[in-house]
């Protein structure tokens, strides 16, 4: 059996309407229907990028004492944060991109530009 659930730790923490901060949490790995139930969203027909905060809202299954992680919830993340938590969907669902094969034609990819492709991409 492999593990389907991982601790997360956000570098600084949910703050709820009571002032509570929430730091420590789970995240369990994703499903097909984790990916595609988002697209029938009107807000995500509206913002394609809304898919990650409907996405995580669905695979943080606990967040500190909070009964559930809503989209509304997600929305007020801060950004480091939420930065945070779609580098460790991609790492934990395997979709850390590959290192692209080296040809005697191209030049090898630096580290620097593959941190910066790395980056730059987001979760669907």
């Amino acid at each position: 059996m492999f593990a389907t659930e991982f601790e997360i730790t956000l570098p600084k923490g949910y703050i709820d309407s009571d002032g509570n901060l929430h730091r420590k949490g789970i995240m369990r790995l994703a499903t097909a229907i984790d990916e595609i139930s988002p697209l029938r969203d009107p807000r995500v027909k509206a913002n394609p990028a809304y898919a990650t905060i409907i996405i995580l809202a669905r695979v943080i299954t606990s967040l500190g004492a909070l009964s559930e992680v809503t989209p509304a919830i997600v929305e007020n993340f801060f950004s480091q944060d939420l930065n945070y938590l779609q580098d460790f969907y991609r790492k934990i669902n395997g979709l850390e991109p590959a290192t692209p094969p080296i040809s005697d034609s191209q030049p090898p990819v630096s580290d620097s530009q593959l941190l910066e492709e790395v980056g730059n991409s987001k979760i669907p």
